[in-house]
This record gives structure tokens, C-alpha cells and sequence, in this order.
């Protein structure tokens, strides 16, 4: 009967965040606001969102729920609101390696914004396109040169193995530049138009 439950049990969902803390608390038990601090020293923050504390606190509720995280301990200060550090469980381990292997054997479908906005792109001006375009692409020429900044400055002082996120981000952000500059120039060389009267694209069937 128990086997039977297990069995219905749906798979704990994987997230970034939730990836994030199982690997924190292979170090040791921690508080969530540790978590946090930690992530963003480490500079992992350019790929895990902590920036809302709530999401932090909602996630490691969720992995309790879930058996992947369980409480090492609470304290509670004179004045001050209670505190729990949690640790990771071995089944929260075991999936830690799965996810883990998962997410680097296998492409996950993501629904960014920018390709989104280049397939509804006929609802701009061309011109305007091409403005906003030109814009993006200073923005990446900008994040690319912190990226080359971030890099450097890791590799001075820790082995390569903890800049290969940055390395990554990096190459993304080229290829994705190269490809908004070729689509800037076609644009601009009316390569690639759409009729556009009064606000609004013009089909022609």
C-alpha cells in the first residue's frame, strides 16, 4: 500500500532556485538569508533569482514538503523572530544528481521574451524596430564587457571550473549580439520590411 502511494506521488518540480539551495546545503545546514548572501557573494545570482527573499523562504518549503530538505534546527534570540536552518536529506541528494544531469544532458524548451518579441516584431515600424534593435544591441555590447570584466577577474584568484557559467553567458551574449547586428543591417538595407500605415502593419493577402 505504501508502494502504491509512492508511486502516485507526483516527481518534486525542478526549478533553478530549488536546484541552487540543494547544492548550499551540501556544504552544511543553513539559514535561507545565508542562502541568499551566499548566492549573490558567488556572483551566481546572474543565474539564480534571488532577489525576492520570499522566493528563497517558498522554495525550501516547497523541498521540505517534498522530503528534499528538512529542519537541522530553531532558534529563537530574546527580541528577535525565530530562526530555522534546514539540511538536505539523502533523497534531496539523490535528485539534486538527478536534476543535475538532467538539466546538462537535456535542452529545456524556455520561453524567453526576446524571441517572442522578434515574432511579433511586424507589429513596429520598421524604422522603429531598428531603433529598438540598435538599442538592445549597445546594451549587450555593455553586459558583454562585464562578462570579459567578471571572468578576468575570477580567473585570478579560482580555478576556471567557477567562471564557466560566466564563460557560457558569454558566448550567448555574442552570438546573440552578432545576430541582432546582421538583423539591424538587414533591416536598415530593407533586406527584411513589412508595410506599415498609420500605427498599424498592413496584411496583404
Amino acid at each position: 500500500m505504501l508502494n502504491d502511494y509512492a508511486e502516485r506521488m507526483p516527481a518534486p518540480r525542478r526549478s533553478v532556485l530549488a536546484l541552487a539551495v540543494l547544492s548550499m546545503l551540501t556544504e552544511e545546514p543553513m539559514h535561507p538569508y545565508r542562502m541568499q548572501v551566499l548566492i549573490k557573494e558567488r556572483r551566481k545570482d546572474a543565474v539564480v533569482n534571488v532577489s525576492q527573499r520570499n522566493s528563497v523562504y517558498q522554495t525550501i518549503q516547497r523541498l521540505v514538503r517534498d522530503g528534499l530538505v528538512e529542519t537541522a534546527a530553531t532558534e529563537r534570540a530574546e527580541n528577535r523572530p525565530e530562526r530555522t536552518t534546514y539540511r538536505i536529506t539523502d533523497a534531496g541528494r539523490t535528485t539534486l544528481t538527478e536534476w543535475l544531469r538532467t538539466m546538462l544532458s537535456t535542452p529545456a524548451q524556455e520561453y524567453a521574451e526576446f524571441p517572442a518579441a522578434l515574432s511579433f516584431l511586424p507589429n513596429l515600424a520598421p524604422r522603429d524596430a531598428t531603433v529598438m534593435l540598435t538599442a538592445r544591441a549597445a546594451r549587450l555590447e555593455e553586459r558583454l564587457a562585464a562578462l570579459d570584466a567578471e571572468t578576468t577577474q575570477i580567473s585570478e584568484f579560482l580555478p576556471r571550473l567557477f567562471a564557466i557559467e560566466s564563460e557560457y553567458q558569454r558566448q550567448v551574449v555574442a552570438t546573440e549580439l552578432a545576430y541582432v547586428r546582421s538583423l539591424i543591417e538587414d533591416l536598415r538595407a530593407e533586406r527584411i520590411t513589412w508595410p506599415f500605415v498609420d500605427g498599424a502593419p498592413v496584411w496583404r493577402g
